[in-house]
C-alpha cells in the first residue's frame, strides 16, 4: 500500500494489529521514505534501521500469536535525541555530548519499548534543547518551505512528523519547544503537566521547566502516545503519582458544556491580525461543538517572559556542570552564553524569580476556577522565515515577544496543546493553543479532537514526495 505513510498513528496501528498489513511492511516503507527524503530534510540525527527492523519483526510475531501490547504495538516512531536509548546513540544536538550515554533507556524509551513501539531513530534537535542548532550540525528543514523556521528545540520531531517520516514522535518543551515546531510544521503537540511524564535519563535543559510530550498528526494520536508515557516513576521522584486516564478511550466524550475562556485583548494586542483571526475562528468551531465560550482576563505574565532565560540558565548551568569546563571549545556560542547566564545569576535573583513564579501560578489558578481551559495563540506572528530568526535578538524585546505565549505555561507547569489552525498567505502552517489547569490533559485532548472533527488542517501534507 503506497499511501500507508499518510495514515494517522491510530489508523496504521489498527491495520497492523488486525494484520491487514504487517509491522515489517509499514516499517520498511517508512525507512525507505526516510532514505529518500531525509537527506534533504535532515530530521533524523540517527536512523536505527537494524533496531527498527527487529522490533517490527518481533511485533508481527507477537501479534500473530494474539498478543497486542498496546495501541502503539508495531507502529514506527521517532525519539527526540535527548531520550537515552541503550541500543542507539544519544547526541543531545551537541558536539560536546556526542558520546553521552548512560547505558540504559530513558523511562519514556522503556515505556514505549514495552508497548511494542518500533524505533525508527533519534530526531535532530537544537544544542542541548536550547535556542539554536550547534554551528557544526545541519538544522532540519521545514517540509512546507525550506526558507521558514522549523521551530525549536524539537525541530526534528516537528519536521519528521509533518513530512510523514514517522507516525508520531516525542518532543520536549522548556520554553515552547513542542509547541513552536507544532505551529511551524502543522502538527499536533501536547506539553503535559510538569511531572506528568518522567524525565529520568532524558538529558535536561532545565530540570524545573522541562516537559516531555507527544507530537503527532492528531489529538487522538497524541492521546494514544500520552497514555503510554505518562505516569509515576521511581527513577524520577518528581514524576506525579496521579493515576493515568485512558486518554484515547475518552477522546470522543465531546465538549458540550465545556467552559473555554478567551481574553480577546490578550490574543490581539501586539499580535498579527492573521493569528488573531485564526484563534477567533477556532473559538467558533469549538462553540459549534457545544463549548461555552467565556471572557477571561489572562494574568500579567511579563516577569515570566522576561526572566525565563535567567531562570532556565541556572538549571542549564547545573545540567552541564560535569561537561562544560572540560569541553568548552565544543560548545556552541548560544548555549555557552546561557550557561554563563546561569552561573552568574545570584541566589537572591533566583529567589526573586521563584517568588514571582509562585504569584503567577496562583493568578493563573484563579482563572481556571471559572473555566476548564483557555484558548490563546502559539506565537504572536505567523511562522517566521529563517532570515528573520537569524536576526532575532537584534531588536530589544524580540526574543521575549517570541516566547510570550509559551514560556508562561512552562513556568506554571500547566498543560498546553498546540493544534494546526490554518495557513498564512505563503501557505505555511499556523497553530494555536488550548491550555488548561494541571492534570487537565484529558479535557484538552477531547477539545482538540472535537476541533479536528470539524477542520482538516491537521490532515494537510507538505508536497515533498
Amino acid at each position: 500500500m503506497s499511501d500507508l505513510h499518510e495514515l494517522t498513528l491510530t489508523e496504521v496501528a489498527t491495520k497492523i494489529q488486525s494484520r491487514e498489513v504487517s509491522a515489517v511492511e509499514v516499517t520498511d516503507g517508512m525507512l525507505a521514505r526516510i532514505e529518500r527524503l531525509d537527506g534533504e530534510l535532515m530530521s533524523y540525527a540517527t536512523v536505527m534501521k537494524d533496531v527498527a527492523k527487529k522490533q517490527a519483526a518481533d511485533a508481527d510475531n507477537e501479534i500473530g500469536k494474539g498478543t497486542v501490547r498496546s495501541i502503539l504495538h508495531g507502529v514506527p516512531f521517532g525519539l527526540k535525541d535527548l531520550c537515552a536509548t541503550a541500543d542507539g546513540p544519544t547526541h543531545v544536538g551537541s558536539m560536546a555530548l556526542r558520546n553521552w550515554n548512560p547505558g540504559v533507556d530513558s523511562t519514556v524509551t522503556t515505556k514505549l519499548r514495552d508497548a511494542g513501539t518500533v524505533f525508527l531513530g533519534k530526531l535532530q534537535m537544537t544544542e542541548g534543547a536550547y535556542a539554536v542548532h550547534h554551528p557544526d550540525i545541519t538544522p532540519p528543514l521545514n517540509p512546507w518551505n525550506a526558507d521558514y523556521w522549523t521551530g525549536v528545540s524539537s525541530s526534528g520531531s516537528g519536521v519528521a512528523t509533518a513530512a510523514r517520516l514517522c507516525y508520531g514522535s516525542l518532543g520536549t518543551d522548556t520554553g515552547g519547544s513542542i509547541r513552536f515546531p507544532s505551529h511551524c510544521c502543522g502538527v499536533t503537540g501536547l506539553k503535559p503537566t510538569w511531572g506528568r511524564v518522567s524525565r529520568a535519563n532524558a538529558f535536561a535543559l532545565s530540570e524545573s521547566l522541562d516537559h516531555i510530550g507527544p507530537m503527532a498528526r492528531s489529538a487522538a494520536d497524541c492521546a494514544a502516545i500520552l497514555q503510554i508515557i505518562a505516569g509515576s516513576d521511581p527513577k524520577d521522584p518528581t514524576a506525579l503519582q496521579a493515576s493515568v486516564p485512558r486518554y484515547l478511550d475518552s477522546i470522543n466524550a465531546g465538549i458540550k458544556g465545556m467552559k473555554i475562556g478567551i481574553d480577546e485583548s490578550y490574543c490581539s494586542d501586539g499580535v498579527d491580525s492573521i493569528v488573531t483571526e485564526m484563534v477567533m475562528m477556532a473559538v467558533e468551531v469549538l462553540k459549534g461543538r457545544g463549548a461555552e465560550i467565556k471572557p477571561v482576563s489572562f494574568p500579567d505574565a511579563t516577569v515570566m517572559v522576561e526572566r525565563w532565560n535567567d531562570f532556565c540558565g541556572a538549571d542549564t548551568a547545573l545540567a552541564h556542570e560535569p561537561y562544560f569546563d572540560l569541553n568548552r571549545d565544543k560548545y556552541g556560542p548560544v548555549l555557552s552564553s546561557l550557561i554563563e547566564v546561569g552561573r552568574n545569576l545570584s541566589g537572591v535573583e533566583h529567589a526573586r524569580i521563584q517568588i514571582e513564579r509562585d504569584k503567577f501560578v496562583g493568578s493563573l489558578n484563579h482563572v481556571f476556577e471559572d473555566v476548564d481551559a483557555i484558548i490563546i495563540p502559539a506565537q504572536p506572528y505567523p511562522t517566521p522565515t529563517n532570515a528573520f530568526m537569524d536576526t532575532l535578538g537584534a531588536e530589544e524585546g524580540s526574543v521575549e515577544k517570541l516566547i510570550s505565549f509559551t514560556a508562561p505555561h512552562d513556568m506554571a507547569g500547566t498543560p498546553a496543546m498546540c493544534l494546526p489552525g490554518g495557513f498564512d498567505v505563503d501557505q505555511i502552517p499556523l497553530g494555536f493553543q488550548i491550555v488548561g489547569p494541571k492534570l487537565s490533559e484529558e479535557k484538552l485532548l477531547q477539545a482538540g479532537h472535537a476541533y479536528q472533527q470539524d477542520t482538516d488542517w491537521h490532515k494537510r501534507i507538505p508536497n515533498i514526495s
